[in-house]
C-alpha cells in the first residue's frame, strides 16, 4: 500500500505580499511516483498542491506555465497572443493556471485510481474528465476574446501617430491603479493571516480622500475587483446536488473545478473576504452617487428649472447613511419624487398630481418647485413613513426597480403621515422618476 504523501509549506511570515515574490526560487510540491499513490492520497494531493500555489504565488506568476503548456501541446504562436491578450472575464483565471502549472510538474491528466476514489466520494456527479479538456474549455472562450483585443490593438496601432500620446482613459486607469495598490496590500493580508484578517480595516473614505479619487476613477477601480468577487459569490451561489443532475457535462465539469479549486478555503473565510469586496464597492458607489450630486446641471435643463430650485435647500451628501441627492433641477416636471429625512428617518413620495406620460415636460405637468416647497402634489397619495431599519431599508430601496418601488412603502409596517411639501437641510432627494 503506498505511503501517505504531503507537502512541505514553507513557514511563513506576516507581511502585505506574498511570501513567493517574482522570480524566487522555491521548491514546490514533487509529484514523483503520484502513478503508485493510492486515489485518496491522491486526491488529498492535489488539493495541497492547488493550495500552495494559490496562497503563495501571484496569478502572473502562473501564468507563464499556461503560455508555456499551450506551446507544449500543439498551439499556435497566433492563439498564445490571443490567449495573453484576453480581458477581463476571458482572461486566464488564477485556477486554470494553477492546473497548468501541475501538469507542466507532474501531475497525471487523469489518473484511474483517483477518478475511482472520485466517483465513492458523497455528493459527486459524472465521471471525472481529464483536467486538459477542462484547461482547452477554458482556452477556447479565451482565445476568442483575446482575439478581438488584438484585432482592436492593430487598428488601434495603425491609427495611433509615431509619437504616442496616452488617451485620456489611460491616463485614468494608471492614476487608478496607482490609487488602488494600498488597497491590494491589504487584500492580500487575507493570504497572509486569513485568521487575522479584518473586512472592515481599510478606511475607504481617507484613503480615496487623499488620492483625490474622482467617478472616472472610481468607475475604473469598480472593473479591477469585480471579477475577482466573481468566484467567491459562485462558490456561495454553489447549486445543490439535485441542481446539479439537471446540468450538461460542461457547466458539471465547471462547478466542480470551481469547488475544487477554493476547497481549501472555509465558508467563513470566503464570507470575510467577500465581506472586503462588498466594503469597497460600497465606498466606490458612494464616491459615484456623490459626484451626481454635485455635477453642474447640464446645458440641456431649461434655465427656468434651476431658477426654480436656486432656494431650494437640501441634504447634498449624508455620511451616516451612505446616500446622495439627486441635481434638484431633476425634480421640476418630474411625476414622482422620493426624500428621505435623516433626523426624523422618514421615507416619503411625492406623486404629481398631472401626471406627465410622455415625459416631455409640456406645461406645468409633473412637480414643480417654489422657494424652498414641493408643489404640484397628490396630497392624499404623497405619503411617508418612518424607518425603524433605515441601513436595511435604504439598501433594500436602492436595490429596488420601478416594479418594487410601487408596493415599496405598503409593505413597511408603520403608519402613513401625508407629505407638506416642505424640504429643508435635514432632507435628501433620493429618486425622481
Amino acid at each position: 500500500m503506498a505511503k501517505s504523501v504531503g507537502i512541505k509549506i514553507p513557514k511563513k511570515k506576516a507581511r502585505s505580499a506574498p511570501v513567493v515574490r517574482r522570480g524566487a526560487k522555491v521548491t514546490g510540491p514533487s509529484w514523483e511516483g503520484c502513478e503508485n499513490w493510492s486515489g485518496y492520497d491522491y486526491h488529498v494531493f492535489q488539493r495541497h498542491s492547488k493550495s500552495f500555489y494559490y496562497d503563495n504565488y501571484k496569478s502572473a506568476d502562473l501564468e507563464p506555465d499556461c503560455w508555456a503548456w499551450m506551446k507544449e501541446n500543439d498551439y499556435t504562436a497566433e492563439q498564445i497572443k490571443c490567449a495573453r491578450a484576453a480581458k477581463g472575464a476571458d482572461s486566464i483565471s488564477v485556477n486554470t493556471a494553477i492546473l497548468c502549472k501541475l501538469l507542466r510538474t507532474g501531475m497525471m491528466d487523469l489518473n484511474p485510481k483517483h477518478a475511482v476514489h472520485w466517483d465513492s466520494l458523497a455528493g459527486t456527479i459524472g465521471q471525472m474528465t481529464p483536467v486538459s479538456e477542462y484547461i482547452k474549455r477554458v482556452l477556447e472562450k479565451t482565445i476568442v476574446g483575446g482575439a478581438k483585443e488584438v484585432a482592436k490593438a492593430k487598428l488601434d496601432e495603425k491609427a495611433s501617430s509615431k509619437v504616442y500620446v496616452p488617451t485620456i482613459q489611460e491616463r485614468i486607469t494608471d492614476q487608478a491603479r496607482a490609487t488602488a495598490e494600498p488597497i491590494e496590500e491589504w487584500l492580500e493580508g487575507f493570504i497572509t493571516n486569513k485568521p487575522g484578517f479584518d473586512p472592515t480595516g481599510f478606511n475607504f473614505k481617507t484613503h480615496f480622500s487623499k488620492a483625490g479619487t474622482t467617478q472616472a476613477h472610481a468607475r475604473k477601480m469598480k472593473t479591477f475587483f469585480e471579477k475577482e468577487l466573481l468566484d467567491f459569490e459562485e462558490l456561495d451561489r454553489m447549486p445543490t446536488a439535485g441542481q446539479l443532475k439537471k446540468m450538461d457535462e460542461l457547466e458539471t465539469d465547471m462547478w466542480a473545478q470551481l469547488k475544487e479549486g477554493y476547497a481549501h478555503l472555509k465558508k467563513s473565510d470566503i464570507a470575510k473576504y467577500t465581506s472586503a469586496i462588498e466594503n469597497l464597492m460600497q465606498a466606490l458607489e458612494y464616491i459615484i452617487d456623490a459626484a451626481k450630486a454635485t455635477r453642474a446641471p447640464r446645458i440641456a435643463k431649461p434655465k427656468s428649472a434651476d431658477k426654480l430650485v436656486s432656494k431650494l435647500k437640501f441634504l447634498k451628501l449624508d455620511d451616516k447613511y451612505k446616500l446622495a441627492s439627486v441635481n434638484p433641477t431633476d425634480v421640476v416636471g418630474a411625476n414622482e419624487l422620493w426624500t428621505f429625512n435623516v433626523k426624523t428617518r422618514k421615507l416619503g413620495k411625492y406623486v404629481a398630481t398631472n401626471i406627465d406620460p410622455t415625459g416631455m415636460g409640456r406645461g406645468t405637468s409633473g412637480l414643480q418647485v417654489k422657494g424652498t416647497t414641493i408643489t404640484g402634489f397628490n396630497e392624499e397619495l404623497s405619503i411617508q413613513k418612518t424607518l425603524r431599519k433605515p441601513d436595511e431599508q435604504l439598501k433594500a430601496f436602492k436595490a429596488a426597480g420601478k416594479v418594487a418601488l410601487r408596493t415599496f412603502l405598503d409593505n413597511i409596517s408603520a403608519v402613513d403621515t401625508r407629505m407638506n411639501g416642505r424640504i429643508n437641510i435635514d432632507t435628501i432627494l433620493l429618486k425622481v422618476s
